[in-house]
């Protein structure tokens, strides 16, 4: 199939020659440098929203060519035949896209451009931090455009609405584009500080439960996971092991912080001491449970449940309280019914309820 004719000069046709003729070559590249980058970010834990690549269409050469062909003297001088778009949540996360970036290819420094360092008013849509890049083994350099997802909306909502239409748009609409940028620049900002504020709210958790000032932890889901780190239900579920020498199967014990919240705790501090004044009362319950089966295995969450079961039929909550507690346990069902009233009966004669 004979290749289009366009309407170019002799300089500007060696370079569309030169193109054509590479392609397989720019085609590889683009597969290769878009590994790369996936394979350190999965690495080191690095989430992005999208990592995008393209190799420059013929058509959108020839049109550049016929703009501005001048100005290159080769195909080497366009930087932007590869490019690759990495999109990431979070304003920080473009720092460390930009640091493997850094790492793995050698950045044309003088001819990269941060296009956050600008502040003209209308300029969110355009804050993409944009590396010219070389690649051993690939004698042509490519880009890499890196910003965040509010940033990437934006610059394709402006560019639909904006130059892109050929139409002056009037300062009216001009005003409440440039607004709205504002409104999502802030948002930008404001995702990252509440991120970095959650992780130094999780680092203080930490070191409180790490210290066993658990009073001052508050119960909710980001402090009973580091909770959870300490074990704190392992001695219980040890000594009701022991009763018939059976293993303990670890299973994720996060539902229970809906459980305990149900029965009133509101800081970490309230379970320890559910555990310190229930625990008896719980193994007597799981006694009751196993002791005259051959059960050899038994589930980590056995403690902490038998701890709550404990409390419900301590405080006098009766089948009402047990089958609340159930529905919390193991969902809404009628079943928990008759299970609650079981519970009651069966225990009633336990050393704890007298």
């Amino acid at each position: 199939m004979a290749a289009k004719s366009y309407n170019l000069d002799a300089h500007c046709q060696a370079i569309l020659d030169e193109y054509r003729e590479n392609l397989p070559m720019f085609k590889e590249a683009e597969k290769n440098i878009k590994d790369k980058l996936k394979k350190v970010f999965d690495k080191a834990g690095i989430v992005v929203a999208a990592l995008e690549s393209r190799v420059k269409t013929e058509s959108s050469l020839v049109g550049k060519l016929e703009l501005k062909g001048a100005k290159y003297a080769t195909l080497a001088d366009i930087t932007d035949i590869v490019g690759l778009r990495v999109i990431t949540f979070y304003m920080d996360d473009v720092d460390k896209v930009a640091s493997v970036v850094d790492r793995l290819f050698d950045v044309d420094w003088e001819n990269s451009v941060d296009k956050r360092r600008l502040h003209e008013i209308d300029s969110f849509g355009y804050m993409s931090l944009h590396y010219i890049c070389r690649m051993d083994g690939f004698p042509y350099r490519f880009e890499i455009q890196m910003r965040t997802v509010l940033q990437h909306a934006w610059a394709n909502m402006n560019h639909d609405t904006g130059y892109k239409s050929g139409v002056e748009i009037p300062k009216a609409y001009l005003r409440n584009l440039n607004r709205l940028a504002g409104m999502l620049e802030l948002a930008d900002e404001q995702f990252s500080i509440i991120r970095n504020d959650l992780a130094d709210y999780r680092r203080k958790v930490q070191a409180l439960v790490a210290s066993g000032n658990l009073d001052e932890v508050p119960l909710d889901a980001d402090t009973f996971r580091s909770f959870l780190q300490i074990r704190p239900f392992d001695a219980l579920n040890r000594r009701i092991a022991a009763v018939n020498q059976a293993e303990i199967q670890e299973v994720n014990l996060m539902s229970y912080m809906a459980v305990f919240k149900h029965i009133g705790c509101k800081t970490l501090g309230d379970i320890i001491r559910m555990v310190k004044e229930y625990g008896e009362a719980a193994f007597q319950i799981a006694c009751y449970q196993i002791g005259l089966t051959d059960l050899d295995i038994i589930s980590s969450s056995l403690g902490p449940q038998d701890v709550c079961f404990a409390y419900v039929l301590k405080s006098g909550a009766g089948k009402p309280g047990m089958k609340a507690l159930l529905d919390v346990i193991n969902g809404e069902s009628e079943s928990n019914a008759m299970m609650a009233e079981f519970l009651v009966e069966q225990t009633s004669d336990l050393p704890f309820m007298n």
